[in-house]
């Protein structure tokens, strides 16, 4: 998350930074080709990081995939999906690559703390349970533990993908459209 988060927010403030993007609003590039070539590749990477990390845990620490490779996946990409389009928000938002940087921090760490890696959800106050369904972490985690500690599939998990489909489609539009404001 903080990879995609930073990567993401910083190459397209980095652009106005540079001044090179009155070159790319003149070009014959449309903004969704941009927005494409800014998160693509991140995405890529994303998608790298996470192979690894699964590849470390099941093959060295020996942790087992006990459900569906393609289901995690699917829901990766659904992950990557919301926290590609936080970052190109951020951006937005954005001046220079130091507020993309500290603007990625403010949204990083509350969503750790709120996603229930650190201190279970049930355990927070009730206002800050309400809260945390609004983290997308929140709910990947649920279908990572899901996936590959129980071996449950999509139909006891189709809650969560629902509602990280919702926010990753959410998140990314509102970010589009936001970036073609400050474009046109």
């Amino acid at each position: 998350m903080l990879l995609t988060l930073i990567l993401t927010s910083m190459s397209v403030v980095r652009e106005k930074e540079m001044g090179t993007m009155e070159q790319i609003i003149v070009s014959p590039i449309t903004p969704l080709e941009f927005i494409a070539g800014k998160t693509l590749p991140f995405a890529l990477i994303g998608i790298a990081d996470a192979v690894l990390i699964m590849a470390i845990g099941t093959l060295w620490f020996g942790v087992p995939l006990r459900g569906s490779a393609p289901l995690l996946f699917g829901c990766l990409l659904l992950f990557l999906l919301t926290t590609l389009g936080l970052g190109l928000l951020i951006s937005t938002l954005c001046q220079t690559q130091q507020q993309a940087m500290m603007s990625t921090f403010f949204v990083f760490f509350p969503a750790m703390l709120l996603s229930g890696f650190m201190f279970p959800i049930a355990n927070m106050p009730e206002v800050v349970q309400w809260l945390s369904l609004l983290d997308p972490l929140r709910y990947f985690l649920v279908i990572i533990r899901g996936v590959f500690l129980k071996g449950v599939g999509l139909e006891v998990l189709w809650p969560q993908i629902a509602a990280l489909a919702v926010m990753g489609v959410a998140v990314f539009s509102l970010a589009v459209a936001r970036f073609r404001k400050t474009m046109g």
